[in-house]
């Protein structure tokens, strides 16, 4: 679960990461991305690798929700992931929610201040 997020960073599991990161069930990576903008599908690869597939990737897009680019939403749709682009604290209120029902969920979630 998510327990905290601000301040560059986030709390899961009562381990501080800085930066943006990568959040799967059961792990957390960095993620290269630290501005909606740096958001790429090459960004997302580990996403596409998951082995079963990820339901549903939930992408914290900092402060502010962004809009995908025609690219990146047509390279996710294309790689069958389903993608909802919000604000970083929705996405990780989300991810818990999500999480609790036993959900295949991942989140990139892009670090806030």
């Amino acid at each position: 679960m998510i327990e905290a997020y601000g301040d560059g960073g986030f709390t899961i599991g009562g381990v501080r990461s800085s930066g943006s990161i990568l959040v799967f069930p059961g792990r957390v990576e960095a993620f290269s991305a630290s501005e909606f903008n740096e958001i790429t599908l090459d960004s997302l690869a580990e996403v596409f690798r998951q082995d079963p597939a990820i339901e549903l990737l939930l992408v914290g897009c900092g402060a502010v929700q962004g809009l995908p680019s025609e690219a990146l939403r047509l390279g996710l749709a294309e790689a069958g992931v389903v993608a909802d682009f919000m604000n970083t604290g929705a996405a990780c209120r989300t991810f818990n929610v999500l999480l609790a029902e036993d959900r295949r969920v991942a989140a990139a979630l892009i670090a806030v201040e």
